[in-house]
């Protein structure tokens, strides 16, 4: 993960479309960000901060750190690893390392949503950084009650070039950072070019909006086709009469 430019679990707050609002009014200031809420729930923030998540990616992390990132910004090889490699059921003390596949050989890396049904040392069982645009909740932000969980959707754009996506809630990061993490996924669908997690080259520049729609999760949260995903973030931004008119960038 490489950072651009300049956090006891709570109640989530579900989106309730019948009350939808569509001038979302100050809710409350997150690490720098100011972050609006419209009267259904959802709420919007935006930023010029991007940081490049990888997790999910099957060549994310490699044991000679030759991954897209590097290991140390897997917590490898210091004791914190565990949230993001999946731990070798035969020795606990060590991550695991891919037997098969295209990318025998990586590291198994973890999101904070993932396939309940698949083994933690499944690959697929995760949300893949490289194909997925997904958001990253920093720890403090998700356990606060209103901004929802893992698998809820969102929709992201480029505020001064007109990108726009759909993306999922999809990892968790450091309890105290700031909002503006993304896969590399949306990183490329908000106009970055081959986003590199190792020195950040690549990254979309400009400023970002977020609409989250708390309580939207799909169900099962994961896995879905992005289709199903970007269908039904779509359907819930026009549900709130498309983007805000007004744009505040920190």
């Amino acid at each position: 993960m490489h950072k651009i430019g300049s956090e006891a679990t709570s109640p989530r707050v579900g989106i309730n479309s019948a009350s939808a609002a569509r001038s979302p009014q100050f809710w409350m200031s997150y690490e720098g960000a100011d972050i609006r809420r419209f009267d259904n729930g959802a709420y919007v923030y935006s930023t010029s901060r991007v940081s490049l998540n990888a997790n999910g990616s099957p060549r994310a992390y490699h044991p000679q750190d030759i991954g897209i990132d590097t290991n140390a910004n897997a917590g490898y090889p210091r004791h914190d690893w565990r949230a993001v490699l999946a731990v070798d059921p035969a020795d606990p003390g060590k991550p695991y390392v891919a037997t098969d596949g295209h990318f025998a050989g990586y590291f198994v890396s973890k999101t904070a949503l993932r396939d309940p049904a698949a083994a933690e040392i499944d690959p697929a069982g995760y949300v893949n950084s490289e194909l997925i645009p997904y958001i990253v909740f920093p720890g403090a932000f998700h356990a606060m009650a209103g901004t929802g969980d893992y698998g809820d959707l969102a929709m992201a754009r480029t505020i001064d070039t007109g990108f726009e996506t759909a993306a999922i809630v999809g990892d968790g990061g450091p309890m105290k950072a700031p909002l503006g993490e993304i896969s590399l996924a949306l990183a490329s669908a908000l106009g970055g070019y081959d986003p590199t997690p190792r020195s950040g080259r690549g990254a979309p520049w400009g400023r970002f909006e977020y609409v989250v729609f708390p309580g939207s999760a799909l169900t099962p949260a994961w896995p879905h086709p992005f289709d199903a995903i970007a269908t039904r973030a779509r359907a819930l931004l026009d549900e709130l009469g498309g983007w805000p008119r007004d744009h505040h960038a920190s």
